[in-house]
């Protein structure tokens, strides 16, 4: 009981603590705004702590944070080359040629009225695919190693970022783009200077979404089949051991692989937007 009563006092000083910051002259800043998320962040570690200890959970259904931290700090190395497997090859290799091809697909498809019909119909039947039917699929073709996760992930991300790239360019404004014509600009110098820059915050959207889906598209698919490396067979293999917490201390990797990966995508996208109403009410 004496955990419950110390994650019971931590959760009620951490919440009265945020709402001080969240009510506020810090609320509005990068600061405050940092500071509250980090100590929800905590709050939700220390009730997990003393509930898992109070009650006496086994580990083999749900490990402390303090176990899986320790599993996190002796297994480094091993969580590093799992890490290189699945998310710098298999995941980021894959949403590259996967964005890269919508958006190149997206350009063609608002050049020409044949493909938008015949296209689309395609990408949406890409999007229904299961990934638990396609993983097996294309790791019978292209291998076991991380070039099957890599098309998985292709197949995952490219739809979602068609339709966001197809629908950012059929949102430019006409008066601008007869404005250009009259300018004499060809189409692509329209489509460069103007259209895709105003396509920018649609397609990042698309990006941002892709950027989940490809983690999960390349853990899932090593599922089906990979070498003695990558968070997925990782996965597979310590459950069947029942060690849960290094299951645990990868979803720990996959998690904030996936955060930084988003607020990168973020950060590029406030950059090259900085004139959009929506990045201007952030700032």
């Amino acid at each position: 009981m004496s955990w419950l009563l110390a994650a019971a006092v931590v959760w009620a000083g951490c919440t009265w603590a945020a709402l001080r910051i969240a009510r506020g002259p810090l609320s509005r800043r990068r600061a405050g705004q940092v500071a509250v998320a980090a100590l929800f962040g905590a709050t939700v570690l220390v009730l997990w702590e003393g509930v898992v200890r109070g009650l006496a959970v086994s580990p083999v259904i749900l490990p402390p944070p303090s176990a899986i931290a320790a599993t996190f700090a002796g297994a480094l190395p091993v969580l590093w080359g799992d890490f290189v497997q699945t998310i710098l090859k298999g995941a980021l290799s894959g949403w590259a040629i996967g964005c890269g091809a919508a958006v190149a697909t997206a350009i063609a498809i608002d050049r020409s009225d044949f493909l938008k019909r015949g296209l689309l119909p395609v990408g949406s039947f890409m999007a229904a695919l299961p990934i638990v039917g396609v993983a097996p699929i294309l790791v019978m073709w292209f291998g076991f190693d991380w070039q099957s996760k890599a098309a998985v992930v292709v197949v995952m991300v490219y739809f979602p970022v068609l339709v966001n790239a197809v629908a950012g360019l059929g949102q430019t404004d006409r008066l601008a783009c007869d404005q250009m014509a009259t300018w004499g600009a060809s189409w692509a110098q329209g489509l460069w200077k103007l259209r895709l820059p105003a396509a920018l915050p649609f397609i990042f959207n698309g990006l941002k979404i892709a950027s989940t889906l490809a983690l999960i598209g390349a853990i899932v698919a090593e599922f089906f089949g990979s070498p003695t490396r990558g968070m997925g067979f990782r996965i597979s293999t310590e459950v069947g051991r029942l060690a849960l917490d290094m299951v645990w201390a990868e979803i720990w990797v996959a998690a904030l692989a996936g955060s930084g990966f988003y607020g990168a995508l973020a950060l590029i996208e406030r950059a090259l937007t900085f004139w959009h109403p929506a990045q201007r009410a952030r700032g």
